[in-house]
């Protein structure tokens, strides 16, 4: 896909003109903020035009100087070269200026929830939150739990999470949906291979201007927090459930001791879930155009099997297996799979709008 050399001096006009914007000095408050924004957004596309743009020059440049006998041969050569870059650099540019999902660059909440299997289901819910904390420490992330609901025998029947940092929902949007896992559990005295399930959803953290919340639409109920087998977590009615009465959404948080976090924390999930329905309503047209796309975000479907005999992870979407299971259930690994699904993405994307 091939830019126009207009459609480059836009950028760069566009770019500078922040540029000087922002060293104005004159900006304050939101106006500040929308522009660091624009400025943020445009710089690494302004970066790669800028550099398809000098290519195309330079090889103006060379094809003139063919002419000249004694400049051909170093001419050739660099034109090669050049001839041999420009393609990738046009690559680069048209997937930087692919329209992105405004939600990219937002902080993420992270569920995950144990699905077919019991207690083995649960362990493996554990497994993966493991996986996606010490993927979010790689990157440099934050994760904060909001909500745990943990196994008697370990892991997690349910665990809600913040996930903070740049870029965190462009990275993770693609690990919504069903992972399986099949391995031999350890309670298993034959040795014999189960498959157990687990639920993950990513949604969008919305700032607090992107979902407002009227207080008399809430039902806020407290109760006594409790543990695995019944114990009581603590002696006050510090958990919460809060219901959004026009929707019927409820969130509940018993994490904390203090009521007031455990409600603050609460608002947030809700916020959220709240944001995600919103986003989903508005892209409704794109429905059938997003279910070609790797990121569907359809949270039933199969997406991805973790085989531990074998030591292999399979993601069904792009038909990408990696022997690699130990790594990639570490954390680290994880990202080979995450940069393998955004490029698809980036792929289907761009010969869409080449149809």
């Amino acid at each position: 896909m091939k830019v126009p050399a207009e459609r480059l001096d836009q950028i760069a006009n566009r770019f500078a003109e922040l540029e000087a914007r922002m060293a104005s000095g004159q900006l304050e408050g939101d106006e500040f903020v929308q522009a660091s924004r624009d400025y943020a957004e445009l710089e690494p596309v302004a970066k790669v035009a800028a550099e398809v743009k000098a290519a195309r020059a330079e090889i103006a440049e060379l094809e003139e100087m063919l002419a000249d006998p004694e400049m051909k041969a170093m001419a050739e050569e660099e034109l090669a070269a050049l001839r041999e870059r420009l393609p990738r650099a046009e690559r680069q540019l048209a997937i930087a200026m692919l329209p992105r999902d405004s939600a990219d660059n937002k902080p993420a909440m992270l569920e995950i929830r144990a699905g077919t299997g019991g207690d083995e289901a649960a362990l493996f819910a554990g497994d993966l939150y493991r996986m996606y904390e010490r993927f979010a420490a790689e990157q440099g992330w934050k994760v904060e739990p909001v909500s745990l609901s943990a196994s008697e025998v370990g892991g997690f029947k349910e665990v809600v999470a913040n996930v903070t940092g740049a870029g965190v929902f462009a990275k993770l949007k693609f690990e919504s949906g069903v992972h399986r896992v099949q391995r031999v559990p350890e309670t298993e005295s034959g040795g014999r291979i189960h498959t157990s399930a687990a639920t993950v959803a990513v949604l969008p953290e919305p700032d607090e201007v992107d979902v407002q919340i009227d207080p008399t639409e809430l039902k806020i109920d407290t109760y006594r927090a409790s543990g695995a087998g019944g114990q009581h977590v603590n002696t006050t009615d510090s958990a919460i459930r809060i219901t959004h009465l026009p929707t019927g959404t409820v969130v509940t948080c018993q994490d904390g001791r203090s009521q007031h976090k455990n409600k603050e924390k609460a608002l947030q999930v809700l916020r959220t879930r709240l944001y995600d329905a919103q986003r989903e309503a508005t892209q409704g047209a794109e429905a059938e155009a997003r279910k070609a796309m790797v990121g569907s975000g359809d949270r039933s479907e199969r997406i991805r099997t973790y085989n531990f005999p074998q030591g292999r992870v399979t993601d069904h979407r792009i038909g990408l297996t990696l022997q690699k299971l130990p790594q990639i259930i570490a954390g680290p690994g994880l990202g080979e799979l995450i940069d393998a699904l955004i490029a698809e993405d980036e792929a289907k994307r761009l010969a869409a709008l080449n149809d």
